[in-house]
């Protein structure tokens, strides 16, 4: 390890940038009444998305028959959620989330998230506000970005001629220009890869886009609607230049719904041979005793300073990245 390794990776100046930037958070939030809320770290049920990986750890003291092994969140939406079926109302938390195998250049097994729920509102009102915080924050660097919106589907017809609905596997195997092993790939991870190779990188650099309503087998924890008589799932990602900022969703209510979109997510998970973590049985009962109609949207806050600075590298923004932690 370098001799040098204990010092700090990010600079002064980039760590005072961020404790403006939490202070202009929790500044934006109060002034419209979306209280900050904590939520536990450690929870007795994972993540079941077969794209996010989750830490683990074993609880050695007493339990009273609740299970020892303990999950680290990589987001806080459940709890969050939980808050919400209870009555809470408006809420939002800033913290630190955990993801197994994530590290990298834009990556980090531990990195900040700024999570927040809208009673009543649906995905489209929430891009507003989400694009009028990364406004605001961009002002503390002096910079300034205009919004744009695009459907999901109409960005790949315009950008790459290939209709997402309808492509077949193969047309989207040749638009992405580079040969990769298909074994294991589904659709949905050749049209991701489109959007990470071929989209993401063309985006303009001070604009802020909007792509929203993706296809419904993209649907995480979104609502399913239909646009132009396709069904999609309603939900949003903001860019600004090619870092993907923020994933918001018109939030599902339907219990049901969700734990079979769980089951789904474990079934593949088996065939692919990751972990199998227990599905969220709070967050279903929650769900179950009547869950608000509500919007809600997770931004990497790390992501956002990485914007500001105009960097590619997370060690940037962050007092220790994870080889120096």
């Amino acid at each position: 390890m370098p001799a040098a390794s204990w010092r700090p990776s990010a600079s002064f100046e980039t760590l005072r940038l961020r404790a403006r930037l939490n202070a202009l958070i929790r500044h934006f939030f109060a002034e419209r009444d979306v209280v900050e809320v904590e939520t536990p770290v450690m929870s007795v049920a994972g993540n079941t998305d077969p794209n996010i990986a989750s830490f683990q750890l074993q609880f050695s003291g007493r339990t009273d028959g609740a299970p020892r092994t303990r999950w680290l969140r990589t987001s806080p939406e459940y709890p969050l959620k939980r808050l919400l079926a209870a009555g809470f109302g408006d809420c939002y938390e800033l913290g630190r989330v955990f993801r197994d195998g994530e590290a990298g250049g834009r990556h980090n097994p531990e990195f900040t998230m700024l999570e927040w729920y809208r009673l009543g509102w649906d995905h489209q009102r929430l891009i507003d506000e989400t694009a009028q915080l990364v406004q605001a924050a961009l002002a503390l660097v002096g910079r300034s970005a205009t919004l744009t919106r695009v459907g999901y589907h109409d960005l790949y017809r315009r950008q790459l001629g290939i209709d997402p609905q309808t492509a077949e596997v193969e047309q989207l195997q040749a638009a992405l220009g580079v040969v990769i092993d298909p074994a294991g790939l589904t659709r949905d991870d050749w049209l991701d890869l489109l959007m990470t190779h071929r989209l993401q990188p063309a985006f303009a650099r001070d604009q802020l886009l909007a792509v929203h309503d993706y296809p419904a087998s993209q649907c995480a924890l979104a609502r399913l609607g239909t646009r132009d008589g396709v069904p999609v799932a309603e939900r949003f990602e903001l860019y600004l230049g090619p870092l993907e900022l923020a994933n918001g969703y018109h939030e599902l209510a339907d219990a049901s719904e969700q734990g079979q979109r769980f089951d789904r997510d474990l079934a593949l998970r088996g065939v692919r041979g990751d972990a199998l973590p227990p599905r969220d049985e709070n967050l279903l009962e929650a769900l179950a005793a009547g869950f608000p109609h509500c919007a809600g949207v997770a931004l990497g806050v790390d992501r956002l300073l990485m914007a500001l600075l105009g960097s590619d590298r997370i060690a940037d923004v962050m007092a220790f990245d994870f080889a120096r932690a």
